[in-house]
Order: structure tokens, then C-alpha cells, then sequence
């Protein structure tokens, strides 16, 4: 038993300490010390030890040490109150130099550190000859007396994980608010000062908490959008294939002779091909497709609008050679038609060797047009060489169209004009509101609208020009026959 009382209660405290230290995961990197002192039962002797702890430099209380060599006690105890998770603090201190010293140094150390130092003014009184302590009103919250527990926050609960502090203007520094994280901004622990931003190839969860891959996105076949667009595609150049053999079987019928055969085998190829052209955007994109799909249609489908200007100039030369004494009888056959094709869509080629020895288009990906997507697509290098090859192919139909509205009201036994001509409308009218929406659309959507307007263009030449003969030669097929011909020229001159 103890012979002291005072004796056996420092021995519990020795003891606590010394087990506290010994063990590493009660408090990781803190090491805890104590100094004692003797009261004599004296109230005046306690008061005076108390005050003068802030003005020993070489021993206090308690101490916190990262290294061999001590840190200053302020900063000392700032660490050890935040590890028990401490942000309020009171703080108690003579009325003298070395006093004002030490407020100033353990305030700034506690606000920088994310703490409120709470600053007790300690003020001498020459009449009683001992301290009192007063407040600082604006500093106190009401209804906290300097003897009282203070809580862990006094304004605001700890911000949880996907928040941020907000400073309050004009409140304490622990007085805030918690602000969310904005939109691809995370913060991962509690009282988290800012938000980090995740890195361009991810986003932030729900949660804002953490990053999370983006998702990849472009117009596979695997979704609904490119597996329509594909079937669509598919179907029609199954349609064209056999209105071509229509035409191959039929060969030798008025009808198809006088539309000049070879012009039209042009044409339903071009238009087959370029059907398929419209699958190399689907897909994947890679360096091969991105380098062909362009390029490929642009030049097919010049070759088909090329056709449709030969078809319509023969239509115009076959009626001026029918009057008396025309030279224009030299002009028609191969030649003429096979020079216009040729030459038109030779300009087309030209246009798109430059493109890709200047400029070639790329894979590419676009990680900020469309939030939380790494949006994969072809960059087409060059945009001027891109709306050039739109640009002379919207020239050719021009062209195709003008002369085909001239040439709407000759005889019709020899005339495509007028389904030409409507057929030229169905395609300008397409590709002049493909231009704003293909502005106004990213990443997939805008790879499908320029699906979308090439099918319907080709579409549209494929009906306009096609359907009505094939109707003929199926369905009425009196009406394909050498004597028919002739007497709707007879009535026609």
C-alpha cells in the first residue's frame, strides 16, 4: 500500500503514459511527457506554475515529436489536440511580452493547421494583486463558459467525402459550410479544404468521392443506332443489286437501250457501292477507315452524280441531233458520255489525293464535348479539304440539276430529264440540312447523320430514277415494246 496518497496518484498516471508510449497504434507518431510539480496545498503557488508554463522554452507538459529533435510547444500541443479531433481551443496567458508571444504563435499555428485558437486575455489587476480572466466576446460562442467542455465543431458538422470547406465571410475559421464538388472534381477525406480534379480520361462517381473511368463511346454495331443504320444500308444494296439485274435481263428491251445501257450499269454500281461506303462509319475507328471512308464515298458517289450529268447532256444531244442537218449526230455514242464521267469525277479524285498527302483524317478521341464519355472518332485533318469534296460534289449536282430542268420538256420517249431533275432535288434538299445538323451534333450522333444523309440521298436518285422503269418492265411490260416507243415519238414530234 501506499504511504502517500499523492504518491499512489501519480502512479496511475505514470503508468498510463509509459503504456500509451509503448504502443505504437494508440496514438501513431505522438509521444506523450509530463513535468510535476509540488502545490503545497497552495492555491496561489498552483495558479502562478500554470501561468508561467507559456514562458519555459525548454519543458512543458506535453510534447509531440516526427523527430529526434523537439518542435516548439504551441505547435506541440496544436498537433496533439487535432489528433483527438479537436477545432475549438481556449487559450490562457499572462498579461506580459512573453505572454503576447505566445498567443500570437499558437493562434497563427492553430488557424493554419485548420484549428481556432480562442484567445483567453489574461489582465493583471494592481489593485487585487492576482489574474482574472475576461473573454473575447466575438471570438466565444454564447453560452460557453471558459471552465466548460468544448465540442468537437461549434457551427458546423464535419463535411463528408464528395464536399468541400466553404469559408463563411466574417465567421470563424470554424464556422463553414460544405460545399459539393463541382462535376469531375473529387475530395476523398472528411473537412477536405478543396476539391481535386480526376484526370481527362475519367470522371467523378455520384459521390464525388472518387474517379472512375469515362465511357468509351462511339456508333458500333452492337448498339441499336448503328446496328438500324447498318441494316438499312445492307437492304438497300441488296435493292440495288437486283434492279441491276433487272436491267442486265432486260437488256435488250426498247426501254433499256434507250436510256443508254452502259450509263445505267454505271450508276447502279456507283449507287451499290456507295450503300456499302456507308459502313465504313460504323465501327471502330481506325487508322485504315478513317483514311477510306471519306475519300471512298466522296469519289463513288461522284461517279453516280457524273452518270446522272452524262445521262441528262445525251438526253439534250440525242433531240438536237434529230433535227435536219445537225452536226450533233458526231457527238452521240461512248465517247462523249465516258469523257463526261470521267472528267468530273477525275476533279473528285484529285480533290481527295490532296486531302490525304496534306491533311489525311485520324483516329481520334474527344474527352470534354460530352461529360463522363471519350468520345472516339475519325478527325477529318483538314476541314477546308473535307467541305471542298462536299462542296464539289454539291457543285456537280447543281450542274446535273440545271441542265436536267432545261431539258425536263423534250420528247419523252428519249427523256430522263424530269425524273433527273426531281431526283437532283431529292439530293440537294438532303445534303443543305445535312450541314447545320452535322455542326450541331457530336461523337456518335454526328457519324449517324452523315449515315443518314447518304442513304437518303442515294435513296432518293435510286427511286427517282429507277423505280418508275422497273415498274414498266415488270408490271406493264406492253408498254416496253418497240412499237409503244415509236408512236409516243410520232406524237411527241
Amino acid at each position: 500500500m501506499c504511504e502517500t496518497v499523492g504518491y499512489c496518484h501519480v502512479l496511475p498516471v505514470f503508468f498510463a503514459i509509459h503504456e500509451i508510449n509503448q504502443n505504437p497504434k494508440m496514438l501513431p507518431n505522438i509521444t506523450l511527457g509530463f513535468n510535476i510539480y509540488e502545490d503545497f496545498f497552495n492555491a496561489r503557488i498552483n495558479y502562478g506554475v500554470i501561468s508561467h508554463i507559456p514562458e519555459q522554452k525548454h519543458r512543458f507538459p506535453f510534447f509531440y515529436r516526427l523527430s529526434p529533435k523537439q518542435e516548439p510547444p504551441h505547435l506541440a500541443i496544436v498537433k496533439l489536440l487535432l489528433h483527438f479531433r479537436w477545432t475549438w481551443i481556449g487559450l490562457a496567458a499572462p498579461d506580459n511580452e512573453n505572454g503576447e508571444r505566445f498567443r500570437s504563435s499558437f493562434a497563427l499555428v492553430a488557424i493554419k493547421k485548420g484549428a481556432v485558437a480562442k484567445v483567453l486575455h489574461a489582465v493583471y489587476s494592481s489593485l487585487l494583486n492576482r489574474k482574472r480572466i475576461k473573454l473575447s466576446d466575438d471570438l466565444v460562442p454564447q453560452g460557453i463558459q471558459p471552465w466548460q467542455k468544448v465540442p468537437f465543431s461549434t457551427c458546423t458538422d464535419s463535411c463528408l467525402p464528395g464536399y468541400a470547406k466553404l469559408t463563411r465571410e466574417g465567421a470563424p475559421v470554424c464556422c463553414y459550410d460544405c460545399s459539393r464538388c463541382m462535376e469531375g472534381t473529387i475530395s476523398r477525406q472528411e473537412d477536405a479544404t478543396h476539391c481535386e480534379k480526376c484526370p481527362d480520361d475519367q470522371q467523378s462517381n455520384k459521390r464525388q468521392d472518387q474517379c472512375v473511368p469515362k465511357i468509351v463511346s462511339f456508333l458500333s454495331y452492337e448498339e441499336n443506332l448503328g446496328l438500324i443504320l447498318a441494316l438499312i444500308a445492307s437492304s438497300l444494296s441488296l435493292t440495288t443489286a437486283f434492279i441491276l439485274g433487272i436491267f442486265m435481263k432486260y437488256r435488250e428491251t426498247p426501254i433499256v437501250k434507250a436510256n443508254n445501257r452502259d450509263l445505267t450499269y454505271i450508276l447502279l454500281v456507283s449507287l451499290l457501292l456507295s450503300f456499302l461506303t456507308s459502313l465504313l462509319f460504323i465501327g471502330h475507328p481506325k487508322k485504315v477507315t478513317c483514311l477510306l471512308r471519306q475519300s471512298t464515298f466522296s469519289v463513288v458517289f461522284s461517279v453516280a452524280v457524273s452518270s446522272l450529268l452524262a445521262k441528262t447532256v445525251m438526253v439534250v444531244v440525242a433531240f438536237l441531233a434529230t433535227k435536219p442537218g445537225s452536226r450533233m449526230r458526231k457527238c452521240l455514242g461512248k465517247t462523249l458520255a465516258n469523257s463526261i464521267v470521267l472528267s468530273c469525277s477525275g476533279v473528285q479524285v484529285g480533290i481527295c489525293i490532296i486531302w490525304l498527302g496534306i491533311s489525311p483524317p485520324f483516329p481520334d478521341s474527344d474527352l470534354h464535348s460530352q461529360p463522363g464519355h471519350i468520345l472516339l472518332q475519325c478527325n477529318e485533318g483538314s476541314i477546308t479539304m473535307f467541305y471542298s469534296v462536299l462542296g464539289y460534289m454539291g457543285f456537280l449536282a447543281a450542274i446535273c440539276f440545271l441542265v436536267a430542268f432545261l431539258a425536263r420538256k423534250l420528247p419523252g420517249s428519249f427523256n430522263e430529264a424530269k425524273l433527273i431533275t426531281f431526283s437532283m432535288l431529292v439530293f440537294c434538299s438532303v445534303w443543305v440540312s445535312f450541314v447545320p445538323t452535322y455542326l450541331s451534333t457530336k461523337g456518335k450522333y454526328m457519324v449517324a447523320v452523315q449515315i443518314f444523309s447518304i442513304l437518303a440521298s442515294i435513296l432518293g436518285l435510286l427511286g427517282c430514277v429507277f423505280i418508275p422503269k422497273c415498274y414498266i418492265i415488270i408490271l406493264k411490260p406492253h408498254l416496253n415494246t418497240k412499237e409503244y416507243l415509236m408512236m409516243k415519238a410520232d406524237k411527241a414530234f
